[in-house]
């Protein structure tokens, strides 16, 4: 099993962290989105979407976007159980992480960490913030309830949105103003085999 990624990404690291709380085999293969490696013949003759992680496992078969490939991944395990109301609750906050968290945080984050702050983006930077905080809020009121995001137990839910929320501090979010969010933080990691960003 190949996995094109960048070690500093938070969707690649969603890839990253599943295989290895499940203890699956991989061979990482970094790829440099700044240096356009996404964008060469040979990537692409693969992965016609030219984004991402990437995976491509030992029976040819080729899987892209973070989400699909970490459900995939985690299949019939803990992390993502078969039952379908069980697969509807995950699947509820992937979307909510792809359409109301990351467009937020993780573009700051990548405006800040990876282009360094450039004032032609510094309004737009600043406009994340609002969309960013409304979506760490509503994290903050669901973790009142439970341990995770789907209830008392760590589900691939969690390790979409852990990926940015936990480094949303390089997109200038204060976590210290979520103090559930904080915690789930915490019973994460604490996970065997947790391995952290970068």
């Amino acid at each position: 099993m190949e996995v094109y990624g960048d070690v500093n990404s938070g969707n690649c690291y969603k890839v990253k962290l599943v295989c290895e709380l499940l203890q699956v085999k991989y061979k990482w293969i970094e790829v440099d989105i700044l240096k356009g490696d996404t964008k060469t013949n040979q990537f692409v003759s693969m992965n016609p979407n030219g984004k991402i992680p990437f995976v491509r496992f030992s029976d040819g078969f080729c899987l892209s976007e973070s989400n699909s490939i970490i459900n995939y991944i985690a299949n019939s395990s803990k992390f993502y159980p078969s039952d379908p109301k069980a697969q509807a609750l995950i699947q509820q906050w992937q979307f909510f992480e792809q359409y109301s968290h990351e467009p937020f945080i993780a573009v700051a984050r990548f405006i800040n960490k990876y282009l360094g702050m450039p004032e032609s983006r510094l309004q737009e930077y600043k406009d994340k913030q609002v969309g960013g905080n409304k979506a760490l809020t509503v994290m903050e009121k669901c973790l009142q309830s439970s341990a995770f995001l789907t209830g008392d137990t760590i589900t691939t839910a969690d390790i979409s949105l852990y990926a940015y929320t936990h480094v949303a501090d390089e997109g200038g979010f204060d976590l210290s103003q979520f103090p559930n969010i904080s915690n789930w933080l915490k019973r994460i990691e604490n996970n065997e085999h947790y391995v952290a960003i970068g």
